[in-house]
Formats: structure tokens, sequence, C-alpha cells
């Protein structure tokens, strides 16, 4: 819930203010502010990332007989790497890591995340446990809100204004939708307002209630979890539409990059067009 104050301010501090206000990214100095005391203050905001990990990635096999597709590199760092520049960028440091095929791989690599300016805990997939099943055997470790997102996208996404957003409709799940100009490939939002009512998987061009798709990249409440049935399930198909229907699923669209690199002609394009994040 929102309040009203009146604040007085130096005239320079409104000017650099208005600057930053482009009535579409950044709506109004309101919006500014607000943005600006939740990156320096916000005790609420989510603190804590889960990233799945856990996919075998068969499109780019042979590669990934060898190495997990999460590692493989992109501009002299992993694409996993990419994801953690994200969240450090908005000051979220503790990630939980959901792995399963060649797990080892990944505890080689990053350890216990600190040469990597995180902490990181892992969540080990005995078996494959889909894109819910994971965040399920994660709950001893979320104590609030999360975000989850997905290993093996590049994404660049204001995760404070998505924040925001989530709060302001009463979310307890909101999903990052990125716009595509084929969404035939992907499960495609079909919103009111931005109430996700359904997600209509791999439709026809022409058919598409839209061109968003989801990112990847989700902010949860907690409560979510209570959404998730025990053993292997997906998020997809077993969690969004029981949100959906209880009216509890948002989407934020957002304009920045995305590249989803999960086939060599994808993968080959992110690291062609991907502008690392600073």
């Amino acid at each position: 819930m929102k309040e009203r104050i009146t604040i007085t301010l130096d005239k320079d501090i409104i000017k650099e203010i208005d600057k930053k206000v482009d009535k579409h990214k950044i709506k109004n100095r309101s919006h500014a502010i607000e943005l600006a005391l939740m990156s320096s203050i916000g005790n609420n905001r989510p603190k804590k990332a889960l990233i799945l990990a856990g996919g075998l990635g068969t499109r780019l096999s042979p590669i990934t007989n060898e190495i997990p597709k999460q590692l493989m590199p992109i501009h002299g760092k992993s694409i996993l790497e990419h994801v953690l520049d994200l969240f450090k960028k908005y000051g979220i440091k503790d990630i939980i890591l959901c792995v399963g095929y060649k797990a080892e791989k990944f505890k080689e690599y990053f350890g216990d995340g600190k040469k990597f300016n995180v902490n990181i805990t892992y969540v080990i997939e005995e078996t494959p446990m889909g894109t819910a099943g994971p965040i399920k055997l994660a709950k001893e470790f979320i104590n609030g809100p999360f975000i989850v997102c997905n290993a093996d996208e590049l994404k660049d996404i204001d995760l404070f204004d998505m924040y925001l957003n989530h709060k302001e409709s009463g979310a307890v799940a909101t999903i990052a939708l990125t716009t595509v100009v084929d969404p035939s490939a992907y499960g495609v939002a079909r919103l009111q307002g931005n109430r996700i009512l359904e997600f209509v998987e791999k439709p026809k061009k022409d058919e598409a209630p839209s061109n968003l798709i989801n990112s990847g990249l989700y902010i949860f409440e907690k409560e979510v979890i209570n959404y998730i049935p025990e053993g292997k399930s997906m998020l997809e198909k077993d969690v969004f539409p029981r949100l959906a229907k209880d009216g509890k699923l948002y989407g934020f669209i957002f304009s920045g990059q995305w590249f989803d690199t999960g086939t060599l002609e994808r993968y080959e394009k992110a690291m062609k067009e991907w502008k690392d994040l600073e």
C-alpha cells in the first residue's frame, strides 16, 4: 500500500531526477524517486535468486556431452556468469543454483561463488525435476520474495522496476515478458491489462494472441511454493495455469536485451549481438 508524501528537494537534484524520466521506462518524478530509494534502502525487494541450471542441453549436442550448456562461453565468460552479472547489478548476491546434469562441473567452476562476488547454495536434482520441482526442493532456503531465472538465456531487465510493478499489482507471480517477431516457438501470453489470463504454447504465428513471450525470469512471493506439486513438475503446465485461474499471475513487459541460447543458431546470434552488462 502506498502513501502520498510531500518532499522538498534541491533544484539541482530535481534536474537530475527529471533527466531520468523518459515517460516510458521511468514514467514520472515519483517513479524515478521510488526507484532510486529502492536501489539504496529497499529492504523488501528480493535479495535472493534461484537459477534453474538442470537442463540437459540436448539441442546443443555433441557440445553438451562434455560441458553443460550454461557453462558455454560468450565474450570470455560462461552464459551463467552473465546471468550472475544481472543479479549483481541489482544487489542480489545470494544465489540458489539448482543443478542436475553434470552438477560437478558447476561446483568446479563456481565453488561457493566468492570469486564471483556472490554466495552460492547448491540444490541437486538427483533425477530431472522440471522447471518447478527444483523450487520445491529449495523451499528451506526461501524466506521472502525471490527471483527465479533460467540459466541458459541472456537478459537485461530492470529488476527494481519489475519489482515495483509486482508489488503494485498484488501478484504472487510476475513473469518478465519480451517481444519477438515470431512467437510460434514459445509460450505466448494472453493478457488483460497486465494480468496474464493464459499462455498459449507454440501457436501458429497468425494465431498467436500476442507477440509477448515468457522470457524465463520471474518474481515470486514465497506463497508460490504452495502451488507446486511434489516431485517433477513444470511451471508452465502445473503452476502458471493455477495462478492465472486465481488471478495472481501478472506480466512485466520489458524492452531490454534478451537472447535464447538453446540452439546452436541462437547461441551464435547471442555471441554476435549480446552487449555485456556494465
